[in-house]
């Protein structure tokens, strides 16, 4: 856990399709529940808007889970330093699968030191 005291978010970011389950709202509502935890802002880059794509491939290109036809959700902290933390991603398992990890990841000390670091 050495590397944690860089890590200081300052905002969440969540790669999402409005059509996936996985994502909404699932997901949406777990970024949004991590978003409250941590006392910062999220946003919300949705692939089918192209404004949004650009921004999400990018993400998921330099710090997320790269494949062709990547996996969603993705969420990352971007970091009051300039870097960026990929923190989560999906699965194409059923959404218990997901939901399942999403549980894990609340219950984390990556997530709980995040938290005491607020």
């Amino acid at each position: 856990m050495s590397g944690l005291n860089s890590i200081i978010p300052q905002r969440i970011s969540i790669v999402l399709a409005t059509w996936c389950p996985h994502c909404v709202p699932l997901s949406l509502e777990n970024a949004r529940k991590m978003s409250e935890g941590l006392g910062i802002p999220f946003r919300v880059l949705d692939i089918d808007h192209e404004d949004q794509c650009k921004i999400a491939d990018e993400l998921v290109r330099n710090y997320g889970d790269q494949s062709e036809d990547y996996l969603i959700p993705q969420v990352f902290f971007e970091n009051r330093d300039g870097s960026v933390t990929h923190v989560f991603t999906g699965f194409s398992e059923a959404t218990d699968v997901t939901k399942k990890h999403w549980d894990d990841f609340f219950q984390s000390d990556f997530y709980a030191a995040m938290k005491s670091g607020r």
